[in-house]
């Protein structure tokens, strides 16, 4: 088993050890994905199958401790006290500004960071974050320099190149280089998105790269990973994986992390869009209005793979409050019971 560069991360991979019956297996972890992983969606993944470590959404470092502007990414930053502690994902290319943010996250409780290097956002790359960095090997660095000068543990999270996927060649192991805590790839290139299929075949090849390197960095890989089974899977394939992180996955099985796959019920799973719902009105009475369109984006979630979950999902798609959206669940919660008892009598 690998040893780990600060008890923070030992502590993550004995953890995944132990959940397995001591055998070693790969850590789990909920990937940092914009307006998705805030501390609402994160409690209902604790509810449904927890991984062993979360991300907050990326913040950009400039704005952690700005005085104007760090009131407006509070939300982002937002830890509710039944959850365990995220590692902050922060983004940006001016080193004085992770020191400064990373100082500021320290003082929230804040115990690991994680830096974007990949984020393929058009935004945050005209202001020079995220897979921009790819671009920009000394300003990386810089970035990185700083960010370990503050103490805490060092993460990135990168991608395979921008726009030339052979730029992993030169890309990974600088990074390597640069003495990281933990190196997450996302198997595409920018210019990839998510629309070409992650490049599993060149596993083999970083680990390789990783364990001349720098052996003691762990390695966690990210990309088209839907469950807890494909990640043990994919690790078993190939030797040398530390961690695996699973995204769009969650929005297929938001039990994906389950240690045993389980059928879940409907009733299971609008149980966990009523806590999604509970917790959006708290985070709004706390912190102000949310976006409620952002909302939307999770009923594919729990209302799928049964009959009428198209004709409900229309009528989920069409409301403007948290409570329309329960008068709604009422109504068909109580139109099919009224079917199943009649099916069950026909029957």
């Amino acid at each position: 088993m690998r040893q780990a560069k600060s008890a923070f991360w030992q502590n993550i991979v004995d953890t995944a050890t132990q959940n397995a019956n001591g055998e070693p297996v790969p850590f789990f972890s909920l990937a940092p994905m914009e307006a998705v992983t805030d501390t609402v969606f994160r409690r209902v993944v604790l509810k449904a199958a927890q991984p062993d470590l979360f991300y907050t959404e990326f913040v950009n470092a400039r704005s952690v401790a700005h005085p104007k502007a760090k009131f407006s990414i509070q939300g982002r930053l937002a830890i509710s006290e039944d959850e365990p502690m995220p590692i902050a994902q922060i983004w940006g290319n001016r080193p004085e500004d992770f020191t400064s943010s990373i100082n500021e996250l320290k003082g929230r409780g804040f115990q690991a960071i994680d830096l974007n290097m990949g984020c393929p956002d058009g935004t945050v790359i005209k202001n020079h974050g995220g897979s921009d960095l790819i671009l920009n090997p000394g300003s990386a660095a810089e970035v990185i320099a700083a960010a370990k000068a503050t103490g805490l543990p060092i993460s990135v999270k990168t991608r395979l190149g921008f726009n030339n996927l052979d730029t992993y060649k030169s890309w990974l192991p600088f990074l390597l280089k640069q003495d990281i805590q933990v190196l997450t790839v996302h198997l595409r290139t920018r210019k990839e998105m998510s629309k070409a299929p992650a490049h599993f075949e060149l596993i083999d090849e970083i680990v390789k790269m990783r364990d001349e390197i720098s052996p003691n960095t762990l390695l966690q890989i990210n990309g088209d990973i839907k469950d807890r089974a494909a990640g043990l899977q994919l690790a078993k394939e190939h030797p040398g994986i530390d961690g695996i992180m699973i995204g769009r996955g969650i929005f297929g099985n938001p039990y994906c992390f389950e240690l045993e796959p389980t059928e879940h019920t409907l009733d299971e799973n609008l149980a966990l869009l009523e806590t999604q719902l509970n917790l959006f009105d708290e985070f709004t009475e706390k912190f102000g209005p949310m976006h409620f369109q952002k909302l939307k984006r999770f009923f594919k979630i729990y209302v799928r793979n049964f009959s009428y979950a198209s004709d409900l999902r229309i009528a989920l798609m069409d409301t403007k409050s948290t409570n329309e959206v329960r008068e709604i669940l009422a109504t068909f919660n109580a139109e099919w019971q009224a079917h199943q008892a009649t099916t069950s009598i026909s029957m």
